[in-house]
């Protein structure tokens, strides 16, 4: 009887149409001809229909089993968009048909992102093993619609602390330990591990995973930094011991616009930083406004010794799910398959589902107004995977999404009153109001009012992590009597404490130890809101929280119409609010974080509710996309 291995692989093998070890040339010629070129001009190879007997590649007889790695790195500046570029290149791989896997690397000293200020880093992006993550992973779960672990964010902290327990342990028997070699041989091991880990399909934590064919690996930071120079030396090690034919290396560089004149100079010191590090890249990826002139291509290529091809321009777009297009349009599927002489098909990638989506978007011309009513306003990244739950459900629900970032502390009642009058005219102006997560007392009284607003005024409302208890605290304070009723986190001495600190947490050690990762949530009816929204009885979400509603307080609240339609397994922890006002559009409050696992082509089913309540629509219709992760998995079996 064949392994569960065996059987994975047969799967596998059936749906790229052989076995993994046949090995096929027709990947690279010495002509440079593009792999889609070559495929068009040979009538022995079809298109599309049969791309499963098509999706073959090389394998070297390399340490990494014949995995490919796509790594990219950038320079001149950070914040250029590497994670929006690397996933738009794998989205292209995956469009190919190949199973894709990613990693990123972040250099910073910090073990994990839980501890950082969302000013500072942007959101934490937990992930289901509860890794709390650099906000590049959402990009990636979201574009690819996988699932990711802790270990695909690789940080300095990680490995240094890996290195120093082995040290403790005598494992390096008696050796002097280093940056070289022992640092960057513990870099390449754990990128080879991870990358031959299967990858999660969708949202489904029960799912067993398949086999990655490619790696896309994002460098974060630029190189030159002090910081990133032992993950470069790792990367130049990694590349020599399974053979440059294994290894493709995209560099994002800017070509900023001065005088109206596209400037290459930071591009080219961009390529001589790289080459002093032993790497030399085979795409340039270079931001720029607008599209790259023809001459500035040739002069970067000069430079860089690449031709004009491989100098890839990334201007400006409206929308970021139009990167993919904008790779595709110019062949960079083909000249990283040509690369790494993996075959590729007529008529790959397909990337259909993306092109329908991006006409969606430009044919949008409804418009619907969300006011976020959160704390960390500087900026959108600290609320990114929020932003984009909302555009995701906007889309389902044909309408064209307008954020209004609405300061909580502008809502209090100390607050300037210009400033208050104002914040009070965003709330009256939306279609729908969204409390979403975050720490510390500053701002939840203008939170708590908002959520007041919501209930009275009967605005769609949709309260997240601390956005939920703090609909819980307004509900207990003008409706049940509780006068001074607050949570723990913000008030110890409240005499109604309706938000307790979660007895198994820890108050001193910060990092690593709230409730973190996916954990099942059961319905306790199939008339309620959210259970029409999911269509099933129970939900799978991620958390990220210390402090939680208090059981004492459940039987009173619930009385005065404030049901508790979702707890844990246990019973003990309540998950999913429920305001039980027929005349109220939608008033849903979540301990979780839905906004983790919302895709591109999948919306969450709680931000469907609000943004459909919001356009005036039935929350609980059917959906144009499929309408979530679940029910899709539950059709295919």
């Amino acid at each position: 009887r064949p392994s569960r291995r065996e059987s994975r692989n047969c799967h596998n093998d059936f749906k790229r149409g052989g076995p993994r070890e046949q090995r096929h040339k027709e990947g690279a010629t010495a002509d440079g001809m593009s792999a889609s070129k070559r495929a068009a001009s040979s009538p022995a190879q079809g298109g599309p229909s049969d791309a499963g007997s098509a999706v073959k590649r090389l394998r070297s007889a390399s340490p990494a089993n014949g995995m490919k790695y796509v790594v990219v790195c950038g320079g001149t500046a950070s914040g250029l968009g590497k994670g929006i570029t690397a996933s738009s290149i794998a989205v292209l791989l995956k469009g190919c048909g190949w199973q894709v896997n990613m990693i990123k690397i972040d250099p910073y000293l910090n073990v994990d992102a839980g501890t950082m200020s969302p000013f500072e880093h942007g959101e934490t992006f937990v992930l289901d093993d509860g890794g709390e993550t650099d906000l590049d992973l959402g990009n990636y779960e979201r574009f690819l619609n996988i699932s990711l672990g802790k270990d695909n964010n690789i940080t300095t902290g990680k490995i240094y602390q890996q290195v120093i327990e082995r040290e403790r342990k005598g494992e390096y028997l008696g050796k002097t330990v280093q940056v070289v070699p022992h640092i960057t041989t513990a870099i390449g091991d754990w990128i080879e591990n991870v990358a031959s880990r299967p990858v999660k399909s969708g949202t489904n934590p029960d799912d067993e995973g398949h086999e990655a064919d490619v790696c896309v690996i994002e460098l974060g930071g630029t190189v030159g930094d002090i910081e990133s120079m032992p993950f470069i030396e790792a990367l130049r090690q990694l590349q020599y011991k399974i053979g440059r034919d294994n290894m493709f290396l995209v560099m994002v560089c800017l070509v900023p616009l001065i005088s109206d004149e596209q400037k290459t100079k930071p591009s080219q010191h961009s390529v001589k930083e790289l080459r002093s590090a032993g790497f030399s890249p085979d795409l340039l990826c270079c931001r720029c406004e607008t599209e790259l002139l023809p001459d500035v291509r040739k002069k970067i290529g000069m430079f860089a010794q690449l031709s004009p091809e491989q100098i890839i321009s990334v201007h400006n777009v409206s929308e970021i799910y139009k990167v993919p297009l904008l790779l595709k349009s110019q062949d960079v599927a083909e000249i990283v398959a040509n690369r790494l002489k993996m075959y590729l098909p007529k008529g790959m990638p397909d990337i259909r589902d993306w092109e329908q989506l991006c006409r969606k978007l430009d044919n949008l011309e409804k418009k619907i107004n969300i006011a976020i009513i959160g704390k960390y306003n500087t900026g959108t990244d600290a609320y990114l995977s929020v932003t984009k739950a909302l555009q995701h459900a906007a889309v389902s629900v044909n309408r064209k999404l307008e954020i209004t970032w609405v300061n909580a502390s502008s809502l209090e009642d100390g607050a300037d009153k210009a400033e208050k009058d104002v914040a009070i005219a965003q709330l009256e102006a939306a279609n729908g109001l969204l409390v979403p997560g975050g720490f510390g007392d500053r701002g939840t009284e203008g939170k708590v009012l908002a959520c007041a607003y919501a209930r009275e005024k009967k605005k769609p409302f949709l309260g997240i992590c601390l956005g939920m208890q703090l609909a819980v605290v307004e509900f207990a304070r003008s409706q049940c009597g509780m006068a001074g009723a607050n949570s723990e986190e913000f008030d110890k001495s409240s005499p109604h404490p309706v938000v307790i600190f979660m007895p198994e947490g820890s108050k001193e050690v910060m990092g690593g130890t709230m409730r973190l990762g996916t954990r099942r949530t059961i319905l306790k009816s199939k008339d309620c809101a959210t259970a029409k929204l999911y269509g099933e009885d129970f939900v799978d979400e991620r958390h990220r929280h210390r402090y939680e509603v208090n059981p004492k307080v459940v039987p009173e609240l619930e009385a005065k119409g404030l049901k508790f339609v979702g707890m844990d397994e246990t019973g003990q922890r309540m998950e999913i609010v429920e305001l039980q006002d027929p005349s109220h559009p939608y008033f849903v409050g979540a301990q979780f974080h839905p906004e983790l696992k919302s895709r591109v082509m999948c919306p969450s089913p709680l931000f469907v509710g609000l943004l459909r309540a919001s356009a005036g629509q039935n929350p609980f219709d059917e959906l144009e996309m499929p309408q979530t992760p679940r029910k899709g998995r539950r059709s295919t079996g």
